[in-house]
């Protein structure tokens, strides 16, 4: 179908992006949370894949011969069974909260990096078990040394989390309004307050 794009605000509908909600209603994932770009939902729901749930208020595409509402939600007509998490630096950071695990201070993605307890030269593993968040600062002070070693102590030790423990840590994480579109605010079950 070859579309044209006709739009009544002044929001760029290449940046539209959409929910993709579970069959029960739930996101599909919090971490991170599960969208689309907008075309990739659109052919979904025209080829019957899912189901539209919301749509974008004053944006609609077009054919030489009809127009078509943007979908803002969508649902899997299929309940999608939720797999083990994967061992990801994201979810690293997600399961630890974005906080260093020694100072106990939030960082940025960017200003973060991975720390492995055990020392991979002592033996220890690059998995759940063995890294944790970890600040520059702190990185440099633990060097080649086990917490114990270097006169540091963990928050808590680190752990393989489960696709609900990730979703948790993510509804916890602050959101800012323009990372959320309103239409969305329905089927999102966040216990924080948006930020402006």
């Amino acid at each position: 179908m070859d579309c044209g794009i006709r739009e009544r605000t002044s929001d760029n509908i290449n940046g539209l992006r959409t929910l993709v909600l579970n069959a029960n209603m739930q996101p599909l994932s919090y971490a991170p949370l599960s969208v689309w770009d907008w075309q990739t939902a659109f052919v979904a729901v025209h080829q019957e894949r899912v189901v539209q749930i919301k749509t974008y208020d004053d944006v609609e595409v077009h054919s030489a011969t009809a127009s078509f509402e943007v979908p803002a939600v969508v649902a899997l007509k299929n309940f999608h069974k939720r797999k083990q998490v994967g061992f990801t630096r994201y979810n690293l950071f997600l399961r630890d909260e974005f906080r260093c695990q020694y100072c106990g201070e939030r960082f940025a993605v960017k200003d973060l990096t991975f720390d492995h307890v055990v020392p991979r030269s002592k033996g220890g593993g690059s998995n759940w078990h063995n890294i944790v968040a970890c600040c520059s600062k702190d990185n440099l002070r633990k060097a080649n040394r086990t917490p114990k070693q270097a006169g540091m102590k963990l928050l808590r030790e680190p752990y393989e989390p489960d696709v609900w423990q990730l979703d948790a840590a993510a509804r916890r994480q602050p959101l800012t309004k323009t990372s959320l579109h309103n239409s969305w605010m329905d089927f999102l079950y966040w216990d924080t307050e948006l930020e402006g």
